[in-house]
């Protein structure tokens, strides 16, 4: 098994079909595949052999679609560099996986640690250099299919970033399981702005659209203005976005144009129960959500492929069990509180060098997810909070997201993160960051008056802080940790 038999396959069944836009430059499945082969032979010919690992320190550009394929092809294992990185950061994640080679290009090698820094690292490519890779064409290696494929270092929310080991099978599986949910074909046109050294842009978007013989339309960053100038011009049927940006969308004056468009997905954080309704008032489409993480290559749930249940991510998806545990791991009744649990052929193999934390995250199968959630009778899933970010205030639990979601029912609230914050009387105290609406401002005691009429009085904040913007990991993640430094430091 080999996951660049996922482009393999599609360029066989599929050649003139086009695979990749990025930019100017395209290539259909048989122009893409020919040249992952020829690039993946270059790299056998610099004494790279299976089972080396090859940092991936790319953005968005088309080279890393193909350094990512001719790598798989070659039994190299990928590992994705998060370019916002700087060299300190990256020089932790190099150092703990030991690549043998790092590919990397113009916009973002200034950030890559000095060669002393990097004592695995025999070569440094950069990308426009992979054209001119000499070596005889490789079809895909045969690989185990328990074998590691990839290494995808976590968004460090909470701590150092850990590399997990997503097998062949993993992401196979899971690229699939994308296809048969969303009802993908051929004939699919996927927008993607999201980081594909993510495994959301990276699995859920690059691997099932090649699986699927869909096309690829890639966008380096985020940029509103280019992001809906692309929906009608390239015809897009797959919307892909996180909350930061629906809420965005929602925002700007402009109206999208999304004739085309058959299904609009969020995944890699909570999506407001505001923003869902309102996006289906606007443009008549409920926001299918997934869930998932990294750990399960990332997809685990999805809503969803027969009765749309808003607020919910869903049942699990095929092959895949879900359950919900309280603090020694007892399944609790439908409706109650409890941590969230994943079992089936996408859990990943685990940490890479760190069989401790490997340990604590699976036991008997079941991966820890971490996220506070419940199920309902219907056997759909609703996530709370993560575990780490519950508030302890005298005693009583205080989640997040219950709170942002009355706070985001305020006209003038753009964005919303609540924290926990040190206090000597009650432990913890709720604290609020929000971001406006421009040119709406509201006082706080305003926003506190909207909670105490939705809920209990200790859950109202006890202080409200306007900031310009939330900080944020590429994903559209909000770094609480942060906002907690914040707090202290302040």
């Amino acid at each position: 098994m080999n996951i660049a038999e996922l482009l393999e396959r599609s360029a066989q069944h599929f050649p003139e079909r086009t695979a990749l836009v990025a930019g100017d430059r395209s290539w259909t499945y048989a122009q893409l595949d020919a040249r992952t082969s020829t690039i993946a032979g270059g790299l056998q010919a610099l004494g790279l052999a299976p089972g080396d690992r090859v940092g991936l320190h790319l953005p968005n550009v088309a080279e890393f679609p193909l350094a990512y394929y001719a790598a798989q092809k070659a039994g190299l294992v990928p590992i994705s560099l998060n370019v916002t990185y700087k060299a300190d950061e990256i020089a932790y994640i190099v150092n703990d996986a030991g690549p043998a080679a790092v590919i990397t290009a113009d916009s973002v090698a200034g950030n890559l640690p000095s060669r002393d820094a990097m004592p695995s690292v025999r070569h440094v490519l950069d990308a426009k250099a992979l054209a001119a890779l000499a070596g005889r064409p490789l079809r895909a290696v045969d690989c185990d299919r328990e074998a590691t494929a990839a290494i995808l270092y976590t968004s460090a929310t909470t701590g150092r970033p850990k590399g997990v080991m997503l097998t062949h099978a993993n992401v196979v599986s899971n690229a699939y399981a994308t296809v048969h949910h969303l009802r993908m074909t051929p004939d699919d046109r996927g927008l993607c702005a999201l980081p594909l050294f993510h495994c959301f842009g990276q699995n859920f978007i690059m691997n099932a659209l090649a699986t699927a013989g869909a096309e690829l339309v890639l966008h380096e960053r985020f940029v509103p203005e280019p992001f809906i100038d692309a929906l009608p011009r390239h015809r897009i049927t797959l919307l892909y976005g996180v909350p930061t940006m629906y809420i965005l969308f929602l925002s700007v004056a402009q109206t999208l144009d999304v004739s085309s468009v058959r299904l609009c997905f969020s995944a890699a954080a909570m999506l407001p129960s505001d923003v869902e309704r309102r996006w289906h008032d606007t443009y008549g489409h409920w926001i299918q959500q997934g869930y998932g993480l990294t750990e399960c290559s990332p997809f685990a749930s999805y809503n969803h492929d027969v009765r749309f249940r808003a607020g919910s991510v869903g049942t699990p998806i095929e092959n895949v069990e879900m359950k919900i545990v309280d603090l020694d791991g007892r399944e609790v009744p439908d409706g109650e509180l409890g941590e969230i649990l994943i079992k089936g052929p996408n859990v990943m193999k685990g940490y890479f060098n760190n069989p401790a934390a490997t340990a604590e995250t699976i036991r008997d199968g079941w991966l820890r997810s971490g996220d506070i959630g419940s199920r309902d009778a219907d056997g759909y899933y609703y996530i709370v909070d993560r575990v780490k970010d519950m508030i302890n205030v005298s005693g009583f639990k205080v989640f997040p997201r219950e709170v942002e979601e009355v706070l985001f029912r305020h006209g003038a609230v753009k964005e919303v993160a609540v924290i926990g914050v040190p206090d000597a009387v009650r432990g913890e105290a709720v604290k609020a960051y929000v971001v406006l609406q421009e040119g709406a401002p509201v006082p706080p005691a305003e926003l506190q008056a909207l909670c105490r009429q939705s809920i209990a009085d200790y859950k109202v904040p006890e202080s409200i802080e306007f900031i310009s913007a939330l900080p944020k990991n590429p994903t559209g993640k909000i770094l609480k940790k942060d906002l907690r430094q914040l707090t202290t430091a302040g």
